[in-house]
């Protein structure tokens, strides 16, 4: 990799506090999108590809830990400090619905058929609820062994990989039985995991290791120590060949997956980097930071095809920004009171 290349990254403004979690949707009609969730209270919608604000959800009265897409990129889902996770309307801003909890929530997750969401946090309880019955009571998993960290859905909706922020290891619940059936061992909590596009690989940072398993067998595939504690890591979607990571050292940096050599270091962050993750097309990353910043970095030297392809995808996603009416913010993303950090 040809490290110019990808020094200048498109900064992306509008958090009044740390950026804690990034969430791309999969490919639309429309192109993709990319949701921030921060410490303001203020999940923030944007274009995928350039960056560009679309909207903001407010309704928060805490810190918003998780924030998510389901797959069409039409509804928004959050979790807070506030005790609640919220359903919202991607296009509107609207919240659709408000899910109660008793303790701080970390996390939240769509199923892949759009038609469950998992919530999961201080309470050490798994919840699972059904979007087409908002007022139904919630399936609860067995009792987590400590504070739920991340949340992600595996198998086509069978399966709920989770993490904890004070013990170490990714437990494996089968959503049918309700029971763990694996836990993938590590040293350190896991702050960060995902499955990779192709549903081959679970990517996990814990301390300061990136770890590679194999998401059907779960053996572990790859693990590779990193220059200093990593708080997030992603795997590059289409050809998986290398892969991003960022901690505490406030640099975003690149690695070949096979070797786990260090290939690329991107400079820019003014504080601890607390999540990366990779765009669906596999021609960029994100990067949001305690520093209020998010950072949209370049993976392929061809500016000439990523500025057509912007223009594409704009054209688009200015067709769904005109319909939104619900978001209320100024034309520079900041929002006009400061939130509480419950």
């Amino acid at each position: 990799m040809d490290k110019k290349k990808v020094a200048v990254p498109l900064v992306c403004h509008g958090h009044s506090r740390p950026v804690v979690d990034l969430f791309y949707s999969p490919i639309t009609p429309d192109g993709f999108f990319l949701i921030s969730a921060s410490k303001d209270s203020h999940p923030m919608l944007r274009n995928g590809e350039t960056g560009d604000w679309i909207g903001t959800f407010e309704g928060h009265k805490g810190a918003v830990w998780s924030s998510c897409l389901d797959n069409n990129a039409l509804r928004a889902a959050s979790a807070s400090a506030d005790f609640s996770a919220k359903l919202w309307d991607a296009l509107t801003g609207d919240v659709l619905h408000s899910f109660e909890h008793k303790h701080i929530v970390r996390a939240c997750a769509f199923s892949e058929d759009t038609k469950l969401l998992i919530t999961g946090g201080f309470e050490k309880i798994l919840r699972v609820f059904d979007l087409n019955r908002l007022d139904a009571p919630p399936t609860e998993v067995d009792k987590s062994p400590g504070s739920i960290r991340t949340l992600t859905w595996l198998h086509s909706d069978q399966t709920i990989l989770s993490s904890c922020t004070d013990i170490g290891g990714v437990r494996l619940w089968d959503v049918r039985s309700g029971k763990i059936v694996q836990t993938l061992e590590t040293k350190s909590s896991v702050t960060s995991a995902e499955v990779s596009q192709d549903g081959r690989y679970i990517t996990t940072a814990d301390g300061s290791t990136v770890k590679f398993w194999d998401a059907n067998h779960f053996g572990l595939v790859k693990s590779y120590d990193m220059p200093c504690n990593i708080e997030s890591a992603s795997l590059e979607p289409k050809s998986g060949e290398k892969f991003v990571a960022g901690g505490e050292d406030m640099w975003v940096r690149v690695f070949d997956f096979y070797t786990g050599e260090e290939i690329g270091c991107n400079k820019g962050h003014h504080g601890p980097v607390h999540c990366v993750r990779f765009s669906p097309t596999g021609e960029s990353y994100a990067s949001g930071s305690e520093d209020g910043t998010i950072r949209i970095w370049q993976t392929t030297p061809n500016h000439e095809e990523n500025e057509s392809s912007s223009r594409r995808v704009k054209h688009g996603v200015d067709e769904v920004a005109k319909k939104i009416e619900g978001f209320h913010i100024n034309k520079e993303g900041k929002t006009a009171e400061k939130p509480s950090d419950a």
